[in-house]
Formats: C-alpha cells, structure tokens, sequence
C-alpha cells in the first residue's frame, strides 16, 4: 500500500516541479520559448494522466472529511488521528472503568460498598 502512495506523492511532485516551470515560461514569454512552452504543456499531459492511473489505484481509500476541515484551518491533519484516537482511548477507558466496577460489585460486594462509600459520584467519571 505504501508504495502506491509513493509512486502517487512521485508524480504530484513532478506535476508541481512542472507547473512551476511553466509558469516562469509563461511569465516571460517570447515566440523562440514556444517549443518549451509546448513540450511542458505536453508533460503537464502526461503528468496528469500519470495521477489518474495513480487514483484509479486508491479509489477504495476514505479519508473523514473533518481531515480535510483541519488542512483548510491550516492545521497539520495527523492532529486529527491523534485526537481521534485521544478520545477513543478516553470513552474506552470510562468503558473499561465502568465494567470493571460492574464485576468487582459482583465478586466483591462489601468491599465494593465500602469502595462506593469513600469514592462516592466519582466511580463514573
């Protein structure tokens, strides 16, 4: 899987190396540039269709939406694994603590009354 993202990170790089040098083509054009121009327009093509073959590859991933929210807020998207994740980590520890407590009363009655006693409101939080 890695290497398809490689091979597609590749040819954005070269897309963009191109674009870029089209565009200084462009910004100062002259008729003895037209040859270039052209043929930058011809690998621009090729670097286009290059990209489609690599899509065409990674058509069954998905990426949550709320990833692409964070790149337009200009926030690093590995920021939004890392959360999601926290948050996960956090429901399946309350879950996790809950159920524990749940089996111990089952277990150990008294010593979970007295447990309930001291700790009170705080066994659910």
């Amino acid at each position: 899987m890695a290497e398809r993202f490689d091979n597609l990170e590749e040819h954005l790089e070269k897309f963009v190396e191109n674009i870029r040098q089209l565009g200084i083509i462009v910004s100062d054009f002259q008729p003895s540039s037209q040859t270039g121009l052209n043929q930058k327009l011809n690998f621009m093509i090729s670097g286009l269709q290059d990209i489609e073959k690599c899509r065409q590859q990674l058509h069954e991933i998905n990426v949550p939406l709320e990833a692409f929210e964070y790149i337009d807020q200009g926030r690093n998207p590995q920021l939004y694994t890392k959360e999601c994740l926290e948050r996960a980590l956090a429901k399946n520890e309350q879950k996790f603590k809950s159920l524990l407590i749940s089996e111990l009363g089952k277990v150990f009655p008294e010593e979970m009354a007295k447990y309930k006693a001291i700790h009170g409101d705080d066994l659910h939080s």
